[in-house]
């Protein structure tokens, strides 16, 4: 009893500096031990492990090396890793691109059509991620309902060749992620007064200008938050390329998985991870830095 009076103050019945610390760490440590376990310890293993020597019939035997990096080095993976870029950054594009006209097309509408609009988004993450890559696979194959209606145009053999391949890799890419770029840009343009579009069209800005000087620039924070949640997630992809792309063009996730199951490689597969999370961390702060200097370029 004398030490919880003793943590109180006299007037008013405020908390003590020291009561007050103690207070704000029973907050914070259960968020920053689940940060710990769950995130710095496992990643903290990942990059031992990457300096490890690999057993000769898989496992780690333990050891400094940097073998791992320097085989990673090689051209094939080199050239993974620019295909991996060249793919995050084509997605990125299309679905911020996509996902601010329907965004704003949401926006435009009523609240009861919004949240209609919005559910029919969201209802696919309903379904198994696996299941949907599946559902592409026969709507993009020879005898799918897509080639059924090419047929009907009397356009045959259209789809030959669309699995596996590069544009169906892209195309179930941006199905993937566009949803994730819908939503921060939607939140974005919420937040505004859209009154400020018929003030600028009454102006004599037209629906380009208005988009250009009017919405772009205010629902930026909205487009680098689906550029983030667009990017850095496709570079760790391995699921589309197998299942749409025939595994022939493969991602950093798709090396990743493979060093760790069939070469079983263990500290070359977590070689590989430490530089996906490097690549990440890279891509957290080029949008940072580039954020910052926009934000200061429009004061």
């Amino acid at each position: 009893m004398s030490q919880i009076s003793d943590a109180i103050a006299p007037s008013g019945g405020r908390l003590r500096p020291r009561a007050r610390r103690l207070s704000d760490f029973t907050l914070i440590a259960p968020a920053a031990a689940t940060v710990i376990l769950f995130v710095l310890v496992p990643l903290g293993l990942v990059v031992r492990t990457s300096f490890a020597n690999a057993g000769d019939y898989g496992g780690v035997e333990g050891g400094w090396t940097f073998a791992n990096y320097q085989a990673l080095a090689d051209p094939v993976y080199i050239k993974v890793l620019g295909y991996s870029l060249y793919m995050a950054a084509a997605n990125t594009v299309f679905c911020c691109v996509v996902g601010y006209v329907l965004a704003y097309y949401i926006a435009m509408k009523p609240a009861r059509v919004q949240s209609i609009l919005l559910m029919l988004i969201i209802i696919p993450f309903w379904t198994d991620f696996l299941v949907r890559v599946f559902a592409w696979i026969n709507l993009l194959s020879p005898r799918g309902p897509v080639s059924s209606f090419f047929d009907l145009l009397g356009l045959p053999g259209v789809t030959e060749g669309w699995i596996p391949s590069d544009g169906a890799v892209f195309l179930g890419l941006l199905y993937a992620f566009l949803p994730t770029a819908v939503f921060p840009i939607y939140a974005s343009m919420r937040q505004l007064d859209l009154s400020l579009t018929e003030a600028a069209a009454d102006l004599g800005c037209g629906w380009w200008g208005v988009q250009r000087r009017v919405l772009l620039p205010l629902v930026q924070p909205g487009m680098v938050g689906a550029a983030l949640l667009t990017f850095i997630p496709t570079l760790g992809v391995f699921v589309i390329p197998i299942l749409l792309g025939g595994g022939k063009k493969q991602l950093v996730g798709n090396v990743i998985v493979t060093l760790n199951t069939e070469f079983r490689n263990q500290p070359m597969g977590a070689a590989a991870s430490v530089i996906l999370l490097v690549m990440m961390l890279a891509s957290l702060a080029v949008f940072a830095f580039w954020s910052k200097r926009r934000r200061e370029a429009l004061r």
